[in-house]
């Protein structure tokens, strides 16, 4: 489905971003993998090419200018040139009500999930365009995206914004030969959500209730919309919030 495409991903040192590296390195991508933890990215990287793909670890944090423009430079060296990029770094509490969230807590969320979401984009993009090929960014955004889920309002509002950025990148250079599409992301057995359920006592249930299937995604379930997103065979779509969520917004 990738075969010869050269990909960008980050938060990939666990989670989503990480099976999704497998998953585009399997389908034929070479992939730039970037998360601020560079001893599991390095090992994801080395087991990738241990097996016959191509992959590059790029420690970084998307909220830093240089770190992302130092991973897109490195995908255009190792490999010539960047056609995708799935821009899944994230950061989520289960802090409380809006006036209980801390000032500390309010920031890295906004920075990492839409700072780090802008500051990633404006980097891959004049790479894309240079290039003068098709190309496709995906942007991980959340049911909390789209609707006040019991998340903290800080992450309600930056997975939002997140949609928000996704559509106006999709109208700016849908006719320059760039899809921008998002993914509306339900429960995923994620280290950031084992992280907060175990925090908060009842978050587990509260979120199966909250979904058709009743049950909690894989993270290579989520990573498989990515790769489809990121692929020509979803080349008539672009500016959408797509749905991986078991059904939560369809209740």
């Amino acid at each position: 489905m990738l075969d010869g495409k050269v990909a960008m991903i980050t938060g990939a040192s666990s989670g989503i971003g990480a099976a999704a590296a497998r998953l585009f390195a399997a389908e034929g991508a070479a992939v730039v993998l970037m998360a601020r933890r560079s001893e599991p990215l390095h090992a994801l990287a080395q087991e990738i090419n241990a097996l016959g793909g191509r992959a590059l670890a790029v420690p970084g944090d998307v909220t830093k200018s240089a770190d992302a423009e130092r991973a897109v430079s490195a995908a255009v060296e190792a490999f010539g040139r960047l056609d995708t990029a799935f821009n899944n770094a994230g950061y989520g509490t289960a802090e409380g009500r809006l006036h209980e969230i801390g000032e500390d807590v309010y920031t890295q969320t906004m920075d990492v999930n839409v700072w780090g979401v802008w500051n990633c984009m404006r980097h891959q993009i004049p790479v894309m365009l240079a290039s003068g090929l098709p190309a496709a960014i995906v942007n991980t955004s959340s049911v909390a995206g789209t609707a006040a889920t019991g998340a903290s309002a800080a992450y309600v509002a930056a997975k939002h914004a997140v949609i928000g950025l996704t559509k106006a990148a999709a109208a700016d250079y849908g006719q320059q030969g760039i899809r921008v599409n998002a993914l509306v992301v339900g429960p995923t057995r994620t280290e950031l959500l084992e992280r907060a359920m175990a925090a908060t006592p009842g978050l587990e249930e509260a979120f199966l209730s909250h979904t058709v299937q009743k049950r909690m995604a894989e993270p290579v379930e989520v990573a498989r919309a990515a790769a489809w997103l990121c692929s020509d065979q979803s080349s008539f779509v672009t500016g959408a919030a797509h749905s991986v969520d078991g059904g939560a917004t369809a209740i």
